[in-house]
């Protein structure tokens, strides 16, 4: 457990040109408290006002002039906190540390933003014989060293962009080999990511590599729209689409860890769009089939159905979907606990991922993602509910239960957010990892009480886990309200 008391101190300097309110930001992780600078840096650089606003979907009637042109936003951060670590279960040594975390963050409109920084932690006390001054966790390896670029990204959401930085809840198009992975579920891991999006007549394509310094895990996924090349460019595209996605794990990270490749052919429909100015729902009907090349009997297939529905207050997206399982290989195989699981999986066998089997048998797998404001949403930044749920039950017993809801109450002025991952849950050695943060803010909004608190699991050199737990409580100011 870890105690921290911070003042955040803030300084946001505008250039000319970049108005507008700042908005209020959601709870976050421990790991992600660097996403309210990002919040920050959007809301200031959009001009972004509320509710006098248009509708998403809706023009504005006004000619657009190169007043109009979005201005460099520049921030400047410097957080101190004191923090303490305590190993679970008795085993350890309780470790105190002084943190101090320097933060420059830049912004330009919704294309362009980057924030550079990382925590440095000098020890106060604990760490046995031969400790050093700073946490050598933090910096052991050549991955720790892109924990300095918190994010980098070029083109925002449009088709072809590049973004940089933590990977959280990150899904591969479709979804059936990646999907709500983090690259830094492991508390002593800090790589950086990479994600980059093209798109070229009727095909688009996404490629990531979840350290961009060394050979963790790649993949890429290419879809292709049917319909675009039989017929010509739709006035809609994506309503039919072929997809071939691959990922290959090299095996170079932890130790335990074998080369491994999966590949997954996925086939998508539409069935059902309606649609009007600031209003959308589609439903869409899946299939696909995967397995492990050059590995007989190591398959998969996938059925399923999909619903997203959009409006000016709500952005709902789920799916249903039944799956079968053969000779080890399973869909989302690289999954929320993944990072953990090279160490050891959950479950009876307690042995590195490289050294498990997985049974055969089938599974249904369900996820929602909503987000819904009463005013409305803003580019998915302004939100007084958040929810990510995936659930996949398994016809042998097991069942993984992955999930996050963030609300914003009190007129936004307290935000709650809560977090957890429970693998093999029905099975002996089942995993649990837990989270939550809050925050209320008072005094005009830009001064804020914060907590946080969970469970953490420490890979061991002997390639096991140790729990461990952390709470803080602190004080802030910043201008994000």
């Amino acid at each position: 457990m870890f105690m921290r008391w911070s003042w955040t101190v803030v300084l946001l300097l505008l250039l000319p040109g970049a108005g507008g309110a700042q908005e209020v930001v959601a709870p976050e992780d421990f790991d992600s408290i660097v996403s309210r600078l990002e919040e920050a840096i959007s809301a200031g650089s959009s001009g972004e006002e509320g509710e006098g606003e248009a509708q998403p979907g809706e023009e504005t009637s006004s000619p657009a002039t190169s007043d109009s042109a979005p201005a460099w936003t520049n921030l400047l951060r410097v957080d101190a906190a004191t923090l303490t670590l305590l190993p679970g279960r008795g085993a350890g040594t309780d470790e105190g540390f002084v943190q101090v975390e320097p933060m420059m963050a830049l912004g330009k409109g919704e294309s362009l933003r980057l924030i550079l920084g990382a925590p440095v932690r000098l020890r106060l006390w604990g760490g046995g014989e031969g400790a050093g001054l700073v946490r050598k966790e933090d910096w052991d390896t050549l991955s720790d060293w892109g924990q300095v670029v918190r994010l980098f990204m070029v083109g925002g959401d449009t088709p072809n962009s590049v973004w940089l930085g933590m990977m959280e809840g990150y899904s591969l198009l479709s979804g059936h080999l990646v999907r709500r992975y983090g690259n830094r579920v492991n508390p002593d891991s800090h790589p950086a990511g990479v994600i980059a999006t093209g798109t070229l007549g009727p095909v688009y394509a996404e490629a990531f590599a979840s350290d961009v310094l060394s050979a963790r895990l790649t993949g890429a996924e290419v879809a292709l729209d049917v319909q675009h090349v039989l017929f010509g460019r739709p006035p809609v595209p994506g309503r039919y689409t072929l997809a071939l996605s691959a990922v290959h794990d090299w095996g170079q990270v932890g130790g335990t860890s074998r080369p491994m490749t999966l590949a997954h052919l996925d086939a998508t429909a539409v069935v059902l769009r309606r649609g009007r100015k600031g209003k959308r729902v589609e439903a869409h009907l899946l299939g696909g089939w995967g397995g492990r090349p050059g590995e007989g009997g190591a398959w998969g297939a996938v059925a399923g159905v999909g619903v997203d529905a959009l409006t000016s207050t709500v952005d709902l997206r789920a799916r249903l979907e039944g799956r079968l399982q053969r000779g080890g290989f399973r869909q989302g195989a690289f999954g929320p606990d993944y990072e953990l699981a090279r160490f050891q999986v959950a479950g009876p066998a307690s042995v590195p991922l490289a050294e498990a089997s997985f049974p055969e048998g089938t599974s249904a797998y369900g996820e929602v993602i909503l987000s819904w404001d009463a005013v409305r949403l803003s580019g998915m930044r302004q939100r007084h509910l958040f929810l990510s749920l995936g659930v996949e039950a398994f016809s042998w017993g097991r069942v993984d239960v992955d999930g996050r809801v963030e609300a914003q109450l009190l007129h936004r002025d307290f935000s709650l957010g809560v977090g957890g991952l429970a693998t093999a849950m029905g099975q002996p050695g089942a995993r649990y990892v837990v989270s939550g943060a809050a925050r209320w803010r008072f005094l005009g909004g830009n001064l804020y009480a914060l907590g946080q608190g969970g469970t953490l699991l420490f890979p061991t050199p002997e390639g096991t886990l140790l729990p461990g737990a952390f709470a803080a409580v602190g004080l802030g100011v910043d201008n994000a309200h």
